[in-house]
């Protein structure tokens, strides 16, 4: 999630972000926001890019459930488990 999502996430009456920080509402008045908030928002969700970013292809899952299906292993198991063990989601 980027900043800008973020900002937008947590402001409903923010409707467009420019330069990166600076939001606007729908009158293209600037909107104040909590910073820390946007900020503890984009770390919360920062797992999910890391995840996706390291789990297999869909076509390399399902080969690996495939031949674990046919060879009795656990090889696409183990690769999403190492995957959400190396990205926690945050409590």
């Amino acid at each position: 999630m980027t900043k800008s999502e973020a900002i937008i996430k947590l402001n409903p009456t923010v409707v467009t972000v420019r330069g990166g920080d600076k939001a606007y509402d729908k009158d293209n008045n600037e909107v104040t926001y909590d910073n820390a908030a946007v900020e503890a928002e984009v770390l919360a969700n920062a797992y999910k890019e890391q995840r996706a970013a390291e789990y297999p292809s869909i076509p390399d899952q399902l080969d690996m459930q495939y031949w674990d299906e046919k060879n009795n292993t656990t090889t696409w198991k183990d690769a999403i488990d190492k995957v959400k063990s190396d990205y926690p989601k945050p409590e």
